[in-house]
């Protein structure tokens, strides 16, 4: 198992992590970034300028880290978050792996047709690097979407798994709250370790016999879209405490899944989108999970711990005893 992390600055171990916030995008463009986003001048120097300031006030709530799963077709752009981590001095891990089922086609026939050049070509990022950018993913992100995962889905999971298992590197996934067993079952099939797969955006779910399933199969889940619209933080809030409650806080992730600069895209901290910002959890969730009953010892577990742990290739710790009440 990996005993380093490879981050846009170079390679840090798992105890130089910190606090870190598991799913949170500094730039988005669909389609992939341009030449104005590319390239030195205003815009680019705009960008930098937004992104610098929110990881300063992240930092200001003892945030050391933040994992960026933005994939080849969401615009991910390398030289940016380079530029970015070096200013700052902070830690940023960006990822391979591709969103939309029509991207994933459009590569594999680009390849040669095969899933396994697709496999290579994730291997060759969190290996070699990103293009000519020098700069290597440290992290291999899929998607599937619902009511059912597509046969190309299922293609993208495997070759994300071959991968993985090549590299050691670990997987993080897009869900709609729905198939993340089903994501586990792929993928745990296909040699990965469930301990180095955090089923993203669990928090659109409030079933908790689901939550349960996936923690049982061993993995983490993403409790990481606080602050975004469509569902009260509230309720996530309150979906989090019971699995803190059933003693399960070491399989939990936090995080916002916020775009700092999304070009042609909503603008954050703004109208409806004013709490979907990056210090969301520490200014408003904390206090929720506090006065539902949360300890400090969970903020750390979430927040610290399970990262470390996560990018180090441990298993969660086992349950622990339940606070003997219920949400």
């Amino acid at each position: 198992m990996r005993s380093s992390i490879n981050t846009v600055s170079g390679t840090i171990t798992p105890e130089q992590l910190g606090r870190t916030l598991m799913h949170e995008h500094v730039f988005v463009e669909y389609g992939g970034p341009s030449s104005e986003t590319l390239r030195p001048g205003p815009r680019r120097s705009a960008i930098v300028s937004i992104c610098t300031g929110y990881i300063e006030q992240i930092r200001g709530f003892g945030v050391k880290t933040l994992v960026d799963p933005t994939t080849i077709d969401l615009g991910r752009n390398a030289p940016l978050m380079a530029e970015i981590a070096a200013k700052t001095g902070f830690n940023i891990i960006c990822a391979t792996g591709i969103y939309s089922s029509a991207t994933y086609v459009m590569i594999r026939e680009r390849l040669g047709g095969s899933p396994d050049a697709v496999a290579g070509l994730f291997i060759k990022e969190l290996s070699e690097g990103i293009g000519d950018t020098g700069v290597k993913a440290g992290i291999i992100k899929v998607v599937t979407g619902y009511p059912v995962i597509g046969k190309e889905e299922h293609e993208l999971l495997l070759a994300a798994a071959k991968a993985s298992v090549a590299t050691g590197a670990p997987i993080i996934t897009h869900t709609e709250g729905i198939l993340g067993d089903e994501q586990q079952r792929i993928l745990t099939g296909a040699g990965v370790p469930a301990q180095r797969i955090i089923i993203g955006h669990s928090c659109l779910s409030r079933d908790f016999d689901y939550h349960m399933r996936i923690v049982r199969g061993g993995s983490y889940l993403g409790f990481d879209r606080f602050g975004m619209t469509g569902m009260p933080d509230e309720v996530r809030a309150a979906a989090l405490l019971k699995l803190l409650d059933a003693g399960r806080a070491s399989h939990l992730m936090v995080s916002h899944d916020s775009v700092w600069y999304w070009v042609d895209g909503p603008r954050i901290g703004t109208g409806a989108y004013k709490n979907w910002v990056p210090t969301n959890f520490f200014e408003r969730v904390i206090p929720m999970l506090l006065y539902g009953g949360a300890t400090d010892e969970h903020i750390q577990t979430m927040l610290c711990d399970n990262p470390r742990r996560f990018f180090a290739g441990e298993q969660p710790e086992p349950m622990k005893e339940n606070r003997g009440d219920t949400h």
